[in-house]
């Protein structure tokens, strides 16, 4: 089949692809003409492992093509796929569709006989609606199909998400835009991926029913990561205990700083909105969204707390500024929340991160990055641990102690066992778990 996408972002580049591996001809259009060139030259735009390579071979192929002609691409696609940004809306939280409604004024001018349009960007119920109803009214004449497929992609992991997907959802009750969207998927049919057909508004609401469900369990062991530091339990015990009922299960339930990136923060605010002009009260969400935001302001506090409560004068590394390993993605990134506070109470802050540095220089200013793990912890009074790359997974804590001030780590992912820094004679700081300071017995 001939698809376009529109949006060459994470999602319309990620699904574009993977769409050109499945054997589709696919054309990616973007209005970003230096993206387009990058991308024509085989530069990312973005870090997802193994994107590089799957559109190098497609391109080379012919079935992947990188465009900012739209009109011609529409004109002869069998499916055109919207994939653009749905940012939160400055004021009110609510998501802002300008570029979804500018996408769908564009495909209007260029149809030309049926087409299936796809919503793959994230939007609010009834968005499927506004586009058909301004298609229409741009060209009465038009033969489509409005169809809503969300996408379900952890960046990280979006390639085995895209081709071993665990389900597929699809919003139509039109029989025309149904068999073009068995088609699309029939590649995965091997793979026996459930295709869930429901109706248009119900495939909106999915999508963010499943990131609010999440954000929800995410939120819920945070809380009992402090529930534990009070009574003295470990709340890497607890997760086992309660995720080992299949009815729960173990996924989501890592304590941590709180969430973040491009999908849960903004998306359960705009579902919470949603529900407020539906007249419906979203009370665990809207909690959830307000827990989160507070957790990630008091993490500064933790690492205040271990250096005595005063950060003057103190040289701070902090190793993991994106929002998760595998990603350069720095929306929403817990050490956006971190940092700045810490730079307030009179502290340096060195950093390191494998991926996502070039992204955070301009977001926080006063850091110096370092080149790696050990030159960032070089003269420091504490080495935080923000994100779990896998490189920070079996640091030299040998040499790690010899080049800081003191032997101090606050560990906000719970990475390694206390008893392995209790034998490095380290003062350790984790999240929902004893503390544990230097000369102190492992119990």
């Amino acid at each position: 089949m001939r698809l376009t996408m529109i949006g060459a972002g994470y999602v319309g580049l990620v699904s574009g692809a993977c769409f050109a591996d499945f054997g589709h001809v696919v054309t990616c259009v973007d209005n970003n003409e230096d993206r387009i060139r990058s991308l024509g030259a085989g530069k990312m735009p973005i870090y997802e492992p193994g994107l590089d390579r799957i559109v190098a071979s497609n391109v080379a192929e012919d079935r992947l093509r990188f465009t900012t002609d739209l009109a011609a691409s529409v004109a002869s696609a069998d499916a055109v796929f919207i994939a653009v940004g749905t940012p939160s809306r400055r004021g009110d939280g609510h998501a802002d569709l300008t570029y979804v409604h500018a996408a769908a004024r564009l495909i209007a001018a260029a149809l030309d006989g049926f087409t299936v349009i796809v919503t793959k960007s994230t939007v609010p119920v009834g968005t499927g609606d506004q586009i058909e109803a301004i298609i229409r009214e741009e060209r009465s004449d038009a033969d489509f199909a409005v169809v809503s497929n969300p996408e379900f992609l952890r960046e990280g992991a979006a390639i085995d998400d895209f081709k071993r997907p665990n389900r597929i959802v699809v919003g139509t009750t039109d029989p025309r835009g149904r068999e073009v969207m068995q088609e699309v998927y029939r590649p995965l049919y091997l793979n026996q991926a459930p295709l869930l057909f429901t109706d248009r508004r119900t495939a909106e609401l999915v999508k963010y029913a499943a990131n609010a469900f999440l954000a929800t369990k995410i939120t819920f062991i945070n809380e009992m990561a402090d529930l534990c530091e009070k009574v003295g339990a470990d709340v890497q015990d607890v997760a086992r205990g309660i995720g080992l009922d299949n009815r729960i299960g173990p996924k989501f339930l890592h304590a941590g700083p709180g969430f973040g990136g491009s999908c849960f923060p903004k998306d359960t605010l705009a579902l919470i909105r949603t529900a407020e002009e539906a007249g419906a009260d979203l009370r665990i969400v809207s909690a959830v969204s307000d827990i989160n935001e507070s957790r990630k302001s008091r993490m500064a506090d933790r690492v205040v707390d271990a250096l005595g409560g005063s950060l003057e004068g103190r040289t701070i590394a902090v190793l993991g500024l994106t929002f998760k390993p595998n990603t350069d993605d720095m929306r929403e990134a817990p050490s956006l929340s971190l940092i700045p506070p810490l730079q307030a109470a009179g502290a340096s802050v060195r950093a390191y991160d494998p991926q996502g540095m070039e992204f955070a220089r301009p977001l926080l200013p006063g850091v110096t990055l370092a080149k790696d793990a050990y030159d960032c912890a070089t003269g420091a009074d504490a080495l935080v641990i923000v994100t779990e790359w896998e490189s920070f997974r079996a640091l030299d804590f040998a040499r790690i102690k010899s080049v800081m001030k003191q032997p101090l780590l606050v560990d906000f992912r719970n990475i390694y066992p206390p008893s392995e820094l209790h034998a490095h004679g380290f003062t350790y700081r984790s999240v929902g778990r004893p503390r544990l300071d230097r000369g102190e017995a492992v119990s």
